[in-house]
């Protein structure tokens, strides 16, 4: 009788650390099925931010590439991708996030952004009108 309450406490410890967003995603091109980055997912003043901390650049590509297609008047133009948060400001609500936004540095657009967990993956949803991507990111431990 004197286990339950400590088991207890960290198999409840265990599920609350399951569900969290943050940490470390690889991305995976959807056309290819190739790597394309490490992001971490991190919160700061009670939102959540992602930003790439590794590429894995095909042959021939720049390994530490600028952002040439961001927008002129953000921030993040012609800076470097590896370092840079793509994902801002997003605000939990019930079991997902959303109200930020997310940046594909490769064509430089901004996209409205859901984000939500399906077992061990990260559901990444970029929103642009009606019309929306998903794409699945896996942990890393």
């Amino acid at each position: 009788m004197k286990l339950i309450p400590p088991l207890l406490f960290i198999f409840i410890a265990c599920l609350g650390h399951a569900q969290s967003i943050t940490g470390k995603w690889k991305t995976t091109d959807d056309k290819t099925g190739e790597q394309k980055s490490i992001v971490e997912i991190f919160e700061r003043d009670g939102k959540v931010f992602g930003k790439i901390i590794r590429i894995f650049p095909s042959e021939g590509e720049n390994p530490d590439p600028l952002c040439n297609e961001c927008p002129e008047n953000d921030a993040r133009y012609k800076k470097k991708i590896i370092g840079m948060e793509i994902i801002k400001d997003m605000q939990k609500s019930g079991s997902e996030y959303s109200e930020g936004n997310i940046l594909d540095p490769e064509e430089g657009k901004v996209y409205k952004c859901k984000l939500w967990l399906e077992g061990n993956d990260l559901k990444v949803r970029g929103y642009w009108g009606p019309f929306y991507r998903t794409q699945t990111w896996a942990r890393i431990n």
